[in-house]
């Protein structure tokens, strides 16, 4: 039994006693290696694990929750609920709660003090929280969705963006983000595309590579997710089993993967919840230690899902559910490669001393896991800076300051897609008369999810927006509820079109805050949110119809967490502007767009079908797939009738990189650095891009590489090289785009990687179906 020593921490806890078995950490182990900042990460790690108890190694292993001991009504303390927490869940803990800012950080340094002053070894804890596009705690700054700005194209302003969320995050003393997610968006019916950053490997690299180093930058851990081959679960539903070989895990789901882990040296990574090939990936020993760690060299830990665990026995039927056979999970998913267990279960973990003790779990599965979490540790500093949170009166110069929402504001324009502009409609004249309708267009921010309580009523509507950057006048009519078929709205959005000189309407799909996401409130998009077809819900296509019958210039904005199938809008609507699920400067960014402030730039980070009966519909298909003799159904109801589809057609509506600008962009003069390369060349494209037009704008010009002939069936082509660049008004610029010959290679029949002899051909342009010249080299 000890007291608490320090006065200040006597303060901070109310002079409560602590009555608890640790010793003083700062004390008893004075002098230990370990606590040497200038021992090496390895001769620290190995002087600490030697000092463990089984119990302290079982303690590091299971994540605690800051509720233990903060009450998330009135902020009371509760001192035995931090103290039986620390028990056995010292490793981690989770602070994401929609509570004031500042009761975060005194419960963080509340826990951080118990753990260096009051507990044997004077381990810190890692303090965790969601982060895909924005620090979760009121009034930090929200930054639109991931699969909206993977659409900018921009790793740059990426990085900037993930340097804000850690910069927040660290300001209340949180040091770890659940984030980014890696997935690739193959199953458009599944309810979490607006989490990932599209269908395609290459680009979800770059862009979650730029996360990690942005946030880690400032020794705040990235957690990838999920490991792995997650999002494509069978019909669409959420933790659904995904089918697949090695192979396809190999080429499709894996590069992505290594390159925010591996290149970008990711601190974590958080196992998925679904079956790969009959394989739990939460206990896949292939994946988790045969590739992750003996083939790729990962040091760190591996964490599960939240209740992740459990699912081995209630999902998958591996064992006894009722109770859950916390031993047979333990046994599963530890020697797996699964180090930590997420809270949301039964803390099967805490059957390790036990398994130990009975000779059942080798301890030096223990260890492994306990070392990787450690290393994790050391390597972000945590252990001479556990508690780096600033003085209430400071935080406000680094949480939601107005750097931080301009960047927000351009990020967000910068990811905004020009589907249609036909006659010229956009950019409108500001003083033009406007009609705003929809349900999407006032009274609430359609955030995607992933942010904290009430969020939607914070943040630039896009009436707000309009109204910011209109000489004219701008008037809003909802037209519909966005959950409802009644189509009551419809006369006085019809008269407001009427009385305007442009209408824009704002229809899409919607998702929901942190809390109500999962009290059962109706959304379309979202964790757990699944649907079986893409088109726009109730009355909302209807309302765009009636609108453009009008006769009136109208403006669709899809507000969106996904693809949307109506494809006659595009056809029908003078624009089509597509906008994922915005910043809180979402209708002044896109107000930017549509005035003109801004030339759009956005390109697809995901393909649209014409129908979901079509999908998937990704660019990457195999070669001998997407044959096409298209049916179709006339605007009059007429049948026209093929083959694949009978009365569709398996090519995209808009493909993925697709994106219209107010300029024009002519490409010429591709070519290459060398014509003869070896499989550890760098072979740089090269191409003339004129902005023809009359304003300046961005491009993104994208290199595309087939392999001409091939041991294995691959993808028909792959991208391999992008680059935004920004051209003046009847300039010429020369574009490079290094092509890295070693990412080249195929995984062969013996499920080897190699890059094979022969001919690839470099396909240069603007999206990934629309290419404006070509080159060719061979691999010698």
């Amino acid at each position: 039994m000890v007291s608490l020593r320090l006065a200040a921490a006597a303060a901070a806890f109310s002079a409560v006693s602590f009555a608890q078995s640790y010793g003083n950490g700062t004390n008893s182990t004075s002098g230990a290696i370990y606590k040497d900042p200038s021992a090496s990460i390895d001769d620290r790690v190995s002087d600490l694990l030697s000092r463990m108890t089984i119990e302290d190694k079982m303690a590091q292993l299971m994540q605690g929750d800051i509720t233990n001991w903060m009450n998330d009504t009135d902020n009371s303390f509760n001192y035995t609920g931090l103290v039986e927490n620390m028990k056995t869940k010292q490793g981690m803990f989770y602070v994401g709660y929609p509570v004031p800012q500042q009761w975060i950080s005194e419960n963080v340094k509340k826990a951080q003090d118990y753990l260096m002053q009051n507990t044997t070894l004077g381990i810190p804890a890692i303090v965790q929280t969601e982060g895909i596009h924005g620090f979760l705690i009121g009034n930090a700054t929200i930054f639109n969705s991931p699969l909206a700005f993977a659409c900018s194209f921009n790793p740059d302003l990426v990085h900037q963006m993930a340097e804000i969320i850690a910069k927040e995050s660290l300001a209340l003393g949180v040091n770890q983000l659940f984030a980014p997610v890696m997935d690739l968006a193959r199953e458009l019916r599944y309810g979490r595309v607006e989490e990932t950053y599209g269908e395609d490997g290459y680009l979800s690299g770059e862009i979650g590579y730029a996360y990690v180093t942005g946030v880690q930058s400032h020794n705040v851990s990235a957690m990838i997710k999920h490991f792995v081959g997650f999002s494509a679960p069978e019909q669409g539903l959420n933790t659904g089993p995904v089918h697949g070989g090695e192979r396809e895990m190999r080429t499709t789901w894996l590069p992505s993967f290594k390159r925010a882990i591996i290149d970008a040296g990711a601190y974590s990574i958080m196992s998925a919840y679904h079956a790969y090939d009959g394989v739990p990936a939460v206990v896949d020993h292939h994946y988790l230690t045969d590739v992750l760690r003996d083939e790729w060299g990962y040091k760190y830990f591996v964490m599960s899902d939240a209740g992740g665990t459990d699912r081995i026995c209630n999902a998958f039927k591996m064992c006894e559910s009722n109770p859950i056979d916390s031993e047979a999970v333990t046994m599963f998913a530890l020697p797996a490669g699964n180090d930590v267990e997420m809270g949301g279960g039964s803390f099967n973990f805490r059957k390790i001393p036990e398994l130990v003790q009975s000779g059942k779990l080798d301890e030096s599965i223990v260890d492994t896991a306990v070392s990787r979490l450690l290393r994790a540790k050391f390597t972000m500093g945590i252990f001479e800076h556990p508690y780096r949170a600033l003085p209430a009166n400071q935080t406000a110069s680094v949480i939601h300051t107005n750097s931080s929402l301009a960047l927000a504001r351009k990020l967000d324009a910068e990811s905004i897609v020009l589907l249609e502009n036909h006659d010229n409609l956009l950019p409108l004249d500001r003083s033009a008369n406007v009609a705003l309708i929809g349900p999407m267009g006032d009274g609430f921010m359609n955030y995607g999810d992933y942010v904290v309580y009430q969020s939607q009523y914070h943040g630039v509507t896009p009436l707000q927006g309009l109204r910011n950057a209109s000489s004219g006048t701008v008037t809003y009519s909802q037209g519909c509820e966005r959950w409802s078929t009644s189509q009551s709205g419809f006369s006085a959005a019809i008269s407001a079109a009427q009385a305007a000189d442009v209408a824009v309407v704002v229809v899409g799909t919607w998702s929901r805050d942190q809390q109500e996401l999962w009290e059962g409130l109706n959304a379309t998009t979202g964790e757990h949110v699944d649907v079986s077809n893409l088109n726009l819900v109730g009355a909302q296509a209807p309302l765009v119809k009636a609108i453009i019958d009008t006769g009136k210039p109208t403006v669709v904005v899809f507000s969106s967490g996904k693809p949307i199938t109506e494809p006659w809008i595009s056809d029908a609507a003078g624009a089509l502007v597509q906008q994922f699920y915005p910043s809180e400067m979402g209708g002044h960014a896109l107000a930017d767009v549509l005035y003109g402030a801004h030339n759009p730039s956005g390109k697809l980070s995901v393909s649209f079908p014409h129908d979901v009966g079509t999908t998937p519909i990704y660019y990457d298909y195999l070669n001998s797939g997407r044959y096409v003799d298209a049916g179709s159904v006339g605007a009059n109801g007429s049948l026209t009738f093929g083959h694949q589809y009978v009365l569709n057609t398996p090519v995209p509506l808009y493909e993925f990189g697709y994106g219209l600008s107010y300029s024009g962009f002519e490409y010429s003069n591709v070519s290459l650095s060398m014509k003869t390369a070896t499989s550890t060349s760098t072979v740089v494209a090269s191409v003339s891009v004129r902005n023809n037009g009359t304003r300046d704008g961005q491009e993104v010009v994208q290199a595309y590489v087939q392999d001409v002939i091939s041991s294995v069936a691959v993808p028909n082509k792959s991208l391999r090289g992008f680059k935004k660049v920004m051209i003046k008004a009847g300039q010429t610029v020369t574009v490079d785009i290094p092509i890295d010959v070693s990412k080249l290679g195929v995984w062969d029949m013996k499920m080897k990687y190699v890059v094979e002899p022969g001919e690839f051909v470099v396909w240069v342009g603007s999206s990934s179906a629309d290419s404006r010249g070509n080159a060719t080299f061979t691999v010698s």
